[in-house]
């Protein structure tokens, strides 16, 4: 009888889908775990759970009648002390329990890189009450940035350009964290030429890199992706050293999505996620290997030879307006007579304000021209009540 290894992914998002896809193609048995029900990877595991990954209690629960070979963390808002005893007790924790645990928020990964290693970062504060922010946002000078410590796709993030900004500020950072702990932190405003997503694997053997993803974000969330980002060599090779040295750190195999923002002179470290990313939904049309397909022949133990990028090529993510329990996405045949262009429909089981729903995926000889193609596709596409 076939025996196959069982990875158990905690987030079952659009990403998360394609990691199970992946996985599922190299023989693997997948159970997919989130908080709600028919999330997206749950259309394609071979098993699903529903439960508050935040309880430590619910979560061993689910890990010890499954007893997966490996245990891959899709998103932050898990229970990661309990990830940590997992891992001592034998469990293989991906890429690591550690790296879960501090990249669970942005105190943790933050301190990490600029205390510990060294990187540059832009200068920030933490604060946990309304008065120390307030405090915190007129020590680091308007504008600055303000985050939740711990969210997703960007949510509770935004620019606070003047005192009248502070308490709306601090409002959407309390309203967009994935717990409500009142501890945010407050940034010192970049004034960047770009931002980028340096995909960075670590393998059997070694680390290697995805050409650079360009960005754009708005309210923390991006808004459109591209494959290469046109970067000089000097630039390049920073970015790489900044990315080489802090998933050395973390430590583990698997694919990191390593942040940063370029200036002209200065390479600075922003964030990283120990997962794909979700501005890396590019290298389904633009790679030999999809960040997904990466990541899994990374965690399996399996060589990675070359990573090839074979075309140019961008994302446009949709995104709902409005709350529906009943909707449609109407507009695919449309998008997709755009040409070499692909649609990813994500299958949730509702519309949410800001969430993103589907995604469209373009290639062309130019950057230009995929941004182009991208955004022809994506306007073709509308969310209706059903």
């Amino acid at each position: 009888m076939w025996k196959s290894t069982k990875m158990m992914l905690l987030g079952s998002g659009e990403l998360g889908k394609e990691v199970i896809i992946e996985a599922q193609r190299l023989g693997v048995e997948t159970i997919a775990v989130d908080r709600y029900a028919d999330a997206p990877a749950m259309h394609v595991a071979d098993r699903s759970y529903v439960i508050d990954m935040l309880d430590a209690k619910r979560l061993r629960e689910v890990v010890e009648r499954e007893k997966p070979d490996l245990i891959v963390p899709e998103i932050e808002a898990l229970a990661t002390s309990e990830l940590v005893e997992l891992e001592a007790e034998g469990y293989r924790v991906i890429p690591t329990a550690r790296a879960a645990k501090l990249t669970m928020d942005r105190e943790g990964i933050r301190r990490l890189a600029s205390e510990k290693l060294g990187l540059p970062t832009a200068g920030y504060t933490f604060a946990e009450t309304f008065e120390q922010f307030e405090r915190a946002v007129k020590e680091t000078g308007f504008p600055c940035v303000v985050k939740p410590l711990m969210s997703s796709s960007g949510k509770g993030q935004s620019v606070c350009r003047g005192e009248n900004d502070i308490e709306r500020s601090w409002n959407i950072a309390m309203e967009g964290g994935r717990v409500k702990n009142g501890r945010v932190i407050v940034e010192q405003f970049i004034r960047f030429q770009s931002e980028i997503t340096l995909l960075t694997v670590r393998s059997v053997n070694g680390t290697s890199f995805c050409a650079p993803i360009g960005h754009i974000q708005e309210n923390g969330d991006y808004i459109e992706s591209w494959q290469p980002h046109a970067m000089s060599e000097r630039q390049l090779e920073e970015a790489k050293r900044i990315a080489r040295t802090i998933t050395d750190e973390l430590g583990g195999y698997g694919l990191f999505g390593v942040e940063l923002f370029l200036t002209e002179d200065t390479v600075y470290f922003s964030e990283v996620s120990p997962r794909p990313h979700d501005t890396g939904l590019v290298t389904l049309v633009t790679q030999n290997l999809s960040e997904f397909a990466l990541h899994v022949r990374a965690i399996l133990g399996y060589p990675i030879p070359e990573i090839e990028l074979v075309t140019p090529g961008a994302s446009r993510p949709l995104k709902a307006d409005r709350e529906l329990e009943h909707y449609r996405i109407d507009g695919a045949g449309e998008a997709l007579a755009v040409p070499n262009t692909q649609l990813r429909l994500f299958g949730k089981p509702v519309t949410k304000e800001g969430r993103r729903m589907a995604v469209a995926l373009s290639s062309a000889a130019t950057v230009d021209e995929a941004r182009a193609r991208a955004k022809r596709a994506l306007d073709a596409l509308s969310i209706e009540e059903a």
